[in-house]
């Protein structure tokens, strides 16, 4: 970031600002590179230095994220993410005919095993996850072979996916199609679902998460479908520029388009916004999902990256919402906007306000002409809903010290505030009602007082004792009184006694300065 949009940022979002000087100053990120953490992210070894290059060279904010996960978590995701980067690259390439393509996309899961195989055909950006997939094939072997099932079986279903969709290209349509929603959401799992259930795998197998995260399949899918939508509607201008058509058109053909080219005409921006619009509405469908997903989390680190990319996702879904820059450019949030996101996403409660407020900001950018209008509205309520059922509104933390605690909000104007209040009053007047009750048993059943006759009020004798056993069991005024005296004098004493060694102390050296 150049001195003149740091500049312009401190104008127009100074917290942003705030949040890349704490990010720089304070965050304390890992490093790979040191020798202590050979052991664990095998940064030693040539082929896995490339690996970790690739990554980088691949996602650079998703590297960010993956070096963050505790112990050898990084290697084996790091990993993991290498080897479907080679499939999705395969399925990218627009250059690579489907006689070679699918093939290779059913059997690259195979070459996993097979030490030396590359595949230098591709033209596509990343093109070199493939001429290097030897060194990811290397560093594959060596990993833990309950993390070498998951992988492997993973590569297997999505490659097979990618290319069950590729083969339904024609030379008529030469780029296939994904028709109907149910269709797009199949594509979407095979793409990005089935990361998030190979990722809940890993995360439960190496003992970082529990058990049952494995079985937690659907949760999983709609992580990985959230943030595929949103990359596929952020996407639209580039895929189109180079061939590829992801948006379904069970959206698109409702707006009048014939072919996902005429969605960039600068003539209908109106009715392609809506389309976009529709598209975000499809995103928003797994957010509560996602939600949901991440409360069941109890490692940091794996919470850290499941969470980052999340609350991304919904900041890009809000600003390309309604945003016609997104059918002439690649739009990105802002990179302050970014890093205050990060800082911010460390527990549920904070991700779910922050899908709510990105929801808020969502709908108040929906215009009535859009056919989505009620159902955007819906939609953006089941999150809200979501976010004030599991931590409400009215309720804050507090406390310090490492020690908090939830009380109500004394600014909350909430109706459930003054009826929580009511509740709690009314609760604690029964407790001391009971008490009051248990101990005028006890004093029946020693005998000290009478048990008195249904009507007839208790005689001058009986209330003087209750009161000197309820003054008993008060606070020892008396004592402490006497305590607070004791102090007191105590401290004049002391006082005194300073004030005449320091008299004493004066006068004899002016008696020796005069002699």
């Amino acid at each position: 970031m150049g001195a003149k949009e740091l500049l312009v940022l401190l104008f127009t979002h100074p917290t942003e600002v705030r949040a890349l000087i704490n990010y720089g100053i304070w965050r304390d990120a890992r490093d790979i590179t040191k020798p202590e953490e050979f052991a664990v992210t095998g940064y030693d070894r040539p082929t896995m230095r490339q690996c970790w290059a690739l990554l980088d060279a691949t996602s650079r904010s998703f590297a960010a994220v993956v070096r963050e996960l505790e112990d050898e978590l990084a290697r084996v995701v790091c990993i993991f993410y290498v080897v479907l980067r080679s499939l999705d690259t395969i399925e990218d390439d627009m250059t690579i005919p489907n006689s070679v393509k699918l093939p290779h996309l059913r059997t690259l899961y195979l070459k996993l095993h097979e030490p030396g195989w590359t595949f230098n055909e591709s033209n596509e950006k990343d093109k070199a996850v493939l001429e290097q997939f030897d060194a990811i094939q290397a560093e594959f072997a060596l990993l833990d072979e309950k993390y070498q099932v998951i992988i492997e079986d993973i590569c297997r279903k999505m490659g097979s996916g990618m290319a069950d969709f590729a083969a339904l290209a024609t030379p008529e349509t030469p780029v296939a199609e994904v028709n109907s929603i149910a269709d797009y959401d199949l594509y979407c799992h095979y793409v990005a679902g089935l990361v998030g259930e190979g990722l809940s795998g890993i995360f439960s197998s190496s003992g970082k998460e529990r058990p049952w995260i494995a079985s937690q399949l659907t949760l999983s899918n709609s992580m990985g479908l959230l943030l595929q939508k949103t990359n596929i509607l952020r996407d639209v201008k580039e895929d189109v520029d180079e061939g590829r058509g992801f948006w379904p058109r069970g959206i698109w053909s409702k707006h009048g388009f014939s072919s996902m080219k005429e969605l960039i005409d600068p003539a209908r921006e109106k009715e392609a916004l809506f389309a976009a619009s529709e598209m975000t509405l499809d995103a928003l469908r797994h957010a509560t999902d996602a939600l949901d997903y991440m409360t069941l989390l109890k490692c940091q680190s794996v919470f850290n990256f499941v969470a980052i990319p999340a609350v991304m996702a919904l900041a890009t879904l809000d600003v390309c919402f309604m945003n016609p820059q997104i059918l002439k450019r690649n739009v990105k949030i802002r990179r302050g906007q970014t890093v205050k996101l990060i800082l911010r996403a460390v527990n549920p409660r904070d991700v779910s306000f922050m899908f709510r407020d990105f929801a808020r900001s969502i709908h108040s950018k929906v215009v009535p002409e859009d056919p989505n209008m009620l159902r955007l509205s819906v939609a953006c309520a089941k999150i809200e809903q979501w976010t004030e059922h599991h931590y409400p509104s009215f309720l804050e933390i507090s406390g310090s010290s490492g020690s908090a605690q939830t009380v109500i909000n004394s600014t909350s104007t909430d109706a459930r505030a003054a009826l929580y209040t009511q509740l709690a009053k009314e609760a604690q007047d029964k407790a001391a009602a009971d008490r009051r009750e248990a101990m005028m048993a006890d004093l029946r059943a020693r005998g000290i007082i009478k048990e008195k006759k249904e009507g007839a009020e208790a005689t001058e004798e009986e209330k003087r004792r209750i009161a000197a056993i309820e003054n008993e069991e008060g606070p020892p005024w008396l004592m402490i009184i006497g305590i607070i005296v004791g102090i007191l004098a105590l401290m004049t004493g002391l006082g005194a006694l300073i004030t005449w060694v320091v008299l004493t102390y004066f006068d004899d050296c002016e008696s020796e300065s005069s002699v």
